[in-house]
């Protein structure tokens, strides 16, 4: 798709907004794991990704839709997320971008449904939905997700918890006192209860749908009002 599109210029935008902050100086460049000493990084982290390679994949147009390159900047908050430890600056850093990349992303994503309407083409938007805004789930695709978070593994539940935390931070219920988060399905976002859904459903599909086992104190359990 064309990087003269609307859409792809507020998307190149956004990135390089995110770029300029200070407080994005971290993220900006691969992780030089070897001169700072982290030599289990590799191990940890399968995909390194960085504000300067989406830029680039940016200009290149190597990415299929906004939303493509938009889960490689999720993938940059992810990946410090999971190496570092949580409460940490940088786990705290990471996790402050990440609210604000999903509160303007999401704006984007909006303003994008509204020139696609008023212009009555396609937008440039993506499959979901035509325009980049997922529908809302319905009240048996909510009880089928929360059934099957019960059929994950605990590492994977960890992932959807980690997912949540970032795009949807109002679904999770935490509960210090008991080390437990809760996850409340009526108030995962669309586009986000999509995502993740695609993921367990994958999980699910992997395991022949067997049950994975006690969940670990972090998040095990899931709430559909």
């Amino acid at each position: 798709m064309s990087s003269s599109a609307p859409e792809w210029q507020a998307m190149s935008k956004l990135v390089s907004q995110v770029y300029a902050k200070a407080d994005a100086e971290p993220f900006r460049e691969p992780v030089d794991w070897k001169a700072l000493g982290l030599f289990d990084y590799p191990q940890v982290i399968k995909k390194p990704m960085d504000l300067g390679l989406i830029k680039k994949k940016l200009h290149e147009n190597k990415y299929k839709s906004i939303h493509d390159a938009a889960d490689d900047v999720r993938l940059i908050w992810k990946n410090c997320m999971t190496y570092n430890a949580d409460g940490s600056d940088f786990y705290n850093l990471a996790q402050t971008m990440a609210k604000k990349f999903e509160e303007k992303f999401e704006k984007l994503c909006a303003q994008n449904e509204v020139a696609a309407a008023a212009g009555g083409g396609d937008g440039g938007a993506a499959a979901s939905g035509g325009s980049g805004v997922a529908e809302e789930p319905t009240i048996e695709e909510k009880r089928a997700f929360a059934k099957s978070l019960y059929k994950i593994g605990k590492d994977d539940l960890g992932k959807v918890i980690m997912d949540l935390d970032v795009k949807c931070p109002k679904s999770l219920i935490k509960n210090s006192a008991e080390d437990e988060v809760e996850i409340n399905v009526d108030l995962i976002s669309p586009a986000a209860f999509a995502e993740v859904r695609e993921f367990v459903n994958e999980k699910v599909a992997e395991a022949g749908g067997a049950a994975g086992g006690k969940k670990k104190k972090t998040a095990k359990r899931a709430r559909n009002q």
